[in-house]
């Protein structure tokens, strides 16, 4: 199976550095440091060999905060921290170019900043007393300065599957999708869930199918905002669909020739989701099986 998309980091995350306040300052002073170059919305700008671009600290807006993204052959590495909350990456054609030129590595460190700076957007306020927090350990944790509560970046766990019945697998479309873009279903575990249980309740909740015989396939991180897609497939008890139109304009079922045409760039019932988009990786996978 070929890695997903925005895995495969090569950075050292350096977590030893976090808690050093002199070891952080020697690198925040060390002239081989570099600042991710970042444009609006999180863009990153992407070199023509598909490498991430980067300058200097002395770029760096003096009044801002940074985060220590990790070292890379021992060479600090740095984002700057903002308040500015990034979009959907669907609705940027730039953004979506960019992602589609990184190496995977490159795509692994675009991810890792962009979910954290988003994550500090998000969150400049302390959740228990509603007083403004400030950015300490190196960037990875958010402190109170009123009550003292620390507060750390956070991802989502989403479940994102295929149902297969018969040979076929069951594919949905969103209504702000463009035409024919058909993908796996996919939903957020709820508190108290497990990604099983997960898996089988958005399945039935979205297409009204029973299924059973949940496995695990693949992770991803996915930085818009700040999720970990976790890949699983199915057993469906029968392919009769009942959809909830709240979550799914259409679904279908595709046979593995379907899927396999598709993915190579053929004719097919749909267009496939990107290639770094782990519903990519796992319909590839699941092709694979027949």
């Amino acid at each position: 199976m070929s890695p997903p998309g925005f895995t495969g980091g090569t950075l050292d995350r350096a977590d030893r550095l976090r808690n050093d306040p002199a070891a952080l300052a020697a690198a925040l002073s060390d002239r081989r440091a570099r600042l991710l170059v970042l444009g609006p919305g999180y863009e990153p700008q992407v070199t023509p060999e598909g490498r991430l671009a980067w300058t200097s600290l002395a770029d760096a807006d003096p009044d801002a905060e940074l985060v220590l993204l990790g070292l890379e052959d021992d060479r600090p590495r740095f984002a700057q921290v903002t308040n500015e909350p990034g979009g959907s990456p669907f609705r940027s054609p730039r953004l979506l170019g960019s992602l589609g030129e990184m190496r995977p590595g490159e795509a692994a460190t675009y991810a890792q900043a962009r979910a954290v700076l988003d994550w500090h957007a998000r969150h400049r306020f302390c959740a228990n007393c509603g007083s403004p927090s400030v950015v300490v350990r190196a960037g990875w944790v958010r402190r109170c300065g009123s009550c003292a509560a620390e507060h750390f970046p956070r991802t989502d766990p989403v479940v994102i599957m295929i149902a297969e019945h018969g040979g076929r697998a069951l594919l949905g479309r969103q209504a702000s999708w463009p035409a024919g873009r058909f993908s796996a279903l996919a939903g957020f575990v709820e508190p108290g869930e497990s990604v099983e249980e997960a898996v089988a309740r958005e399945i039935h909740e979205e297409a009204g199918v029973r299924v059973r015989g949940v496995r695990y396939v693949a992770s991803q991180p996915w930085p818009f905002p700040s999720q970990l897609m976790i890949a699983c497939v199915a057993v469906a008890d029968d392919d009769a669909l009942t959809l909830d139109h709240n979550e799914i304009a259409e679904a279908i079922w595709v046979n593995r020739d379907e899927v396999r045409a598709v993915l190579a760039g053929g004719q097919g019932p749909f267009l496939p989701p990107p290639p770094y988009a782990i519903a990519h990786t796992l319909l590839s996978e699941w092709a694979g099986e027949g």
